[in-house]
């Protein structure tokens, strides 16, 4: 499923074609996704002119001069196609711009969304009312996780991955964090030290920071709106590499926390 850094890939890569440009088409292809699409979603975008675009977690917004906002999710297939053409079996949606820019919303399992917010999005859509800060943000700090943990016996794997905790992180990039700051996936949240935390913060920064400068991590189907490849993939450290060593010389291990795969390194992360 793409990720805060896909998603922040993904918002990157559409702005040159979005930003300022007026939306001449909006048409969709299907009712629904994971849900139906707005009703009124052309009616209100159709004719607006796209102010900017941005990301709160693993959502994309696309904001216009009517103070319209369309909020997407790449769900775990999908991804935006910028090079034009016609719509094929899996694009279920079309922007087309004054400047000739067609983009499609391409997504062959339709686990995505979209959505459309009238106001300000970070106040008034309900996914983004619960959710906890920006890991990228100066408001998420060694502190600010602390009081978060405090008191939780939860893996801290687990609390990570709690968007209420901090918002966007995923499998990938959290195994990656703590194994960086050598901290056991399975280890209570709330007797992770203060020390561990202060290693903590900064190494999620550092492979959030890495993968979206290498473009995302590609497993199956996300691809930049370029139509590129995620590269971070070549950089993990311990995700995926069941049986390999890590940096540490240790050998790295796989197991299954709440139905989902953990990788770590047992001389390195202990518990």
């Amino acid at each position: 499923m793409p990720e805060l850094p896909e998603v922040e890939t993904t918002v990157r890569g559409l702005a040159p074609f979005l930003e300022g440009q007026r939306l001449t088409s909006v048409i969709t292809f299907r009712p629904d996704l994971r849900r139906a699409f707005p009703a009124d979603l052309a009616q209100r975008l159709t004719g607006a002119t796209v102010t900017r675009l941005s990301r709160r977690a693993k959502y994309g917004i696309v904001s216009t001069d009517r103070d319209d906002h369309m909020i997407f999710h790449l769900g775990m297939s999908g991804r935006w196609r910028t090079e034009g053409g016609e719509a094929g079996k899996h694009d279920h949606l079309l922007l087309e711009t004054g400047a000739g820019h067609r983009l499609f919303l391409h997504d062959p399992r339709r686990f995505g969304s979209v959505d459309l917010v009238a106001g300000d999005p970070l106040t008034l859509f309900p996914a983004f009312v619960t959710l906890g800060p920006e890991p990228l943000s100066d408001a998420f700090d060694a502190a600010c996780l602390a009081r978060a943990l405090a008191g939780r016996r939860a893996p801290v794997k687990a609390m990570l991955l709690d968007q209420t905790v901090v918002a966007g992180l995923g499998n990938i990039y959290v195994c990656e964090a703590l194994n960086m700051a050598r901290i056991h996936p399975a280890k209570p949240a709330a007797d992770v030290s203060k020390a561990k935390l202060a290693s903590l913060v900064p190494a999620i920064k550092d492979v959030l920071t890495a993968a979206i400068a290498a473009g995302g991590s590609t497993l199956r189907d996300f691809l930049s709106p370029e139509g590129d490849l995620g590269y971070f993939a070549k950089d993990w450290r311990v995700y995926g590499r069941e049986g390999e060593t890590c940096e540490c010389g240790g050998t790295i291990v796989r197991i299954v926390q709440a139905g989902r795969s953990t990788f770590y390194c047992p001389k390195c992360q202990r518990l």
